[in-house]
């Protein structure tokens, strides 16, 4: 396929901003387009990891909190602590489909719902409603990071694998020039929360073969 054939299947708004970083160069154009698409495996791997880790932390922290097995379901009760959540039809949702097909059990559920149910937990009305008690699964976090700071961290977390998740590029900056800051600083920060988190990064990626890092290179030296 030529560049026109590309531009045919992609659109020409969406390789354009590839084709300006590169110069007009089709060439250079179609090849990064194809390296941030092999960035974004990369890191999609590492989100997933950092996702089942960090819910499987959150889950276990509150069944021991709230003495309930099925404190997420439970927790959408009327007054309690999910009770005012945007997520909370969602979740109900799920509920109903995994019941109705007799599937249900606190693990389906966990494991269904979203990243973005997992970071609200840590705003301040569900924060409060779980007794202050979350940032507990982060033995490791910084003395004196508080609720906040961490929720929008976790937030610029969520952000990052949103913009992975429907395929936007993460090889630019603000200017429409290729720049992996953007990349770089939020591989940093889940590492941090991964650490936060009690485990070693390199060990926890270790043998999954994603390496984001040689992608990096291979785009910044485009």
């Amino acid at each position: 396929m030529n560049y026109e054939d590309y531009e045919k299947a992609f659109s020409p708004p969406r390789l354009n901003r590839y084709l300006a970083a590169c110069g007009g160069s089709k060439v250079k154009a179609l090849t990064l387009y194809r390296q941030n698409l092999k960035l974004c495996q990369k890191f999609y791997g590492i989100l997933n990891i950092f996702e089942v880790v960090f819910r499987n932390a959150i889950d276990s922290h509150y069944k021991t909190y709230f003495g309930d097995n099925d404190w997420i379901l439970n927790q959408c009760a009327d007054g309690c602590m999910l009770s005012t959540a945007p997520q909370k039809n969602d979740v109900l949702r799920t509920y109903y489909e995994l019941n109705r097909t007799n599937r249900y059990s606190n693990d389906r559920l966990v494991s269904s719902v979203t990243f973005g149910f997992w970071t609200y937990l840590f705003n301040k009305l569900p924060y409060r409603g779980g007794g202050n008690t979350l940032l507990q699964i982060f033995p490791n976090r910084t003395s004196g990071l508080a609720q906040r700071p961490i929720f929008n961290e976790l937030q610029q977390i969520k952000s990052f694998r949103n913009r992975i998740a429907h395929h936007e590029a993460i090889c630019f900056n603000t200017d429409g020039n290729i720049d992996l800051s953007y990349c770089q600083t939020n591989l940093e920060l889940i590492k941090k929360y991964v650490y936060f988190l009690d485990y070693d990064p390199v060990q926890l990626f270790w043998g999954t073969g994603i390496k984001p890092y040689t992608m990096i290179n291979k785009i910044t030296s485009l």
